[in-house]
């Protein structure tokens, strides 16, 4: 498995998350076996199918938070000269917006596993966060998009 770039909060919700998913399967998906199999024969019981397929799912994101915890490289914040991996950046759209649009934007660079554009975290992946690494304040990233080219002139970067 590649690196995983993460904040330190990033890792620390991968492990939060490890745990409370070792707990489940412990506990719940294991109390589901239980009652299925109390239910007698196993061969003809979907509870227990279901309960199976429950605890081979829940087995497999364990396994798969253990390879990215396993494998996460913790983003150091650099100087603000010019756009890393976890800087948070503000940047202006260039392209035309709608009158209730801003078209100013802050967005911070973290690794695939933490993207969430909802809570303004891009991937280092993205269009946008590729475009945007290496950049200084003032400069312009252009971003090839499904509709063209777009353009974000970097506001800040902190």
């Amino acid at each position: 498995m590649k690196e995983v770039y993460l904040t330190q909060e990033g890792l620390e919700e991968l492990k939060h998350r490890l745990d409370e998913q070792i707990v489940y399967l412990r506990t719940e998906v294991a109390k589901k076996l239980q009652h299925a199999r109390e239910l007698g024969d196993l061969s003809e019981n979907a509870e227990y199918d279901a309960a199976k397929q429950e605890e081979s799912q829940v087995a497999q994101e364990i396994k798969d938070l253990e390879e990215r915890i396993k494998n996460a490289v913790i983003i150091e914040k650099s100087g603000t000269h010019k756009v890393s991996i976890g800087n948070t950046v503000t940047v202006e759209y260039l392209g035309e917006v709608d009158l209730d649009e801003d078209p100013v934007m802050q967005v911070q660079i973290v690794g695939e596993t933490e993207a969430d554009y909802a809570k303004g975290k891009i991937s280092n992946e993205s269009p946008l966060g590729k475009a945007l690494i290496g950049k200084k304040s003032g400069e312009i990233a252009k971003v090839i998009a499904l509709h063209g080219e777009e353009e974000y002139k970097v506001i800040s970067i902190k």
